[in-house]
């Protein structure tokens, strides 16, 4: 679990294919990069990178080495990324850890699109567009993360919502590149789709039997 607070930005390294999926080298310790340091990082430990969570099978004086499923690849927007690439990393979170920003577990529900941007006085205002089978779970006031990052959600037209990004925030993840067309790793808030299971009741399980007997 995360809160959506980054803690620095990485930079993509190296991307390995490896069998159909990746391997992913990912820097946090440079000049380059904001600095997240793994001396308290263990083999099997996860960083939200870009809002995915992913495991740490190795390190590196740079930062992390990290497997991508297939699975991933398909529905996030690591299909999209390049060595180069800056990314938002987090550490996942302890006991002791401060709730900053809301809680996210870093299973990406869908790639959504920057749509615009516009000067809102010492912030800024962007536009985003959600996939339509996610769109539902997106309420005036509620949360959103957005590659990794907690937000509050302005307002929403259909699959539209807007955010407001504060100058920290703008300089202190990868929001500051964004641009019109710029893919984005959204996660609804967990709330609202474990909501939408509860109010289902007995339906959400008959429907479930009712796929598996169509299978069989």
């Amino acid at each position: 679990m995360f809160t959506g607070i980054i803690e620095a930005v990485g930079q993509v390294l190296t991307i390995e294919p490896r069998g159909g999926d990746v391997r992913l080298h990912i820097g946090t310790v440079g000049k380059d990069v904001g600095h997240l340091p793994m001396d308290g990082i263990q083999l099997g430990d996860s960083i939200a990178t870009n809002g995915v969570c992913l495991t740490v099978i190795e390190k590196s004086a740079q930062g992390y080495w990290t497997d991508v499923s297939v699975e991933t690849l398909d529905l996030t927007t690591i299909r999209y990324w390049e060595v180069g690439t800056p990314v938002n990393v987090e550490y996942a979170l302890t006991p002791a850890s401060r709730l900053g920003g809301h809680i996210v577990s870093g299973h990406v529900d869908g790639v959504g699109e920057v749509l615009s941007r516009h000067p809102d006085a010492r912030s800024e205002r962007f536009m985003m567009r959600a996939p339509s089978e996610i769109a539902k779970y997106i309420a005036h006031k509620g949360s959103i993360t957005v590659d990794g990052t907690s937000l509050t959600v302005n307002s929403v037209d259909g699959c539209d919502f807007d955010v407001n990004i504060l100058p920290y925030t703008i300089t202190h993840t990868v929001i500051g590149g964004y641009e019109s067309g710029t893919k984005i790793n959204l996660e609804v808030d967990v709330i609202a789709r474990y909501l939408e299971r509860l109010l289902l009741g007995d339906q959400a399980a008959a429907k479930q039997q009712t796929l598996i007997a169509s299978k069989e």
